[in-house]
Parts: structure tokens; sequence; C-alpha cells
């Protein structure tokens, strides 16, 4: 066997701690950065987005200025791309 040899346990040792590793990355991040990411990831804008279209009238808002998807405080006068009549 040659120098780059690994053995199965170490391997299966070393995928099994990889779903540890993101935990321990996403517990470092605080709530803020959290929410400010999720709202990145669905480009929220504190404007109305297509067409008018508006939190308010989307079925994920939840009054009166939250949301099942986005986190943290919205804006009924905001949009996202998880927009939804």
């Amino acid at each position: 066997m040659g120098k780059n040899f690994v053995s199965r346990g170490l391997a299966l040792k070393s995928i099994a701690a990889i779903p540890f590793a993101a935990l321990g990355i996403s517990a470092a991040l605080s709530p803020a950065q959290a929410a400010t990411d999720n709202k990145k990831q669905f480009k929220y804008q504190d404007k109305p987005g297509p067409g008018g279209a508006k939190c308010a009238s989307c079925r994920f808002f939840r009054k009166p200025n939250a949301c099942t998807i986005v986190h943290g405080k919205i804006s009924p006068n905001g949009w996202c791309i998880a927009y939804a009549k």
C-alpha cells in the first residue's frame, strides 16, 4: 500500500464529522446574521415588487410584520422572490 492510503474507518469517521462541522458553523451565526442571510437569499426589499406585488398580499405574510419564509421583521409593503398571491 502506498503513502496515500487512507483506511476505510478513517474515511467514514471523516465523512461522519461533516454534518457536525456544519452545525458548528451555523450555530456561530447570531440571530441577526441568520435573518440578514435569509433576506439576501430571498432578495427581500422594503418596496413593492413587479406589478406592485407586496408582502401584505402574499400567502406567506403574517400580520403585522412577519413571514413564514423570510426571517425577521418585514414591511407589509416589501417584496421577495418567494412571493405567492
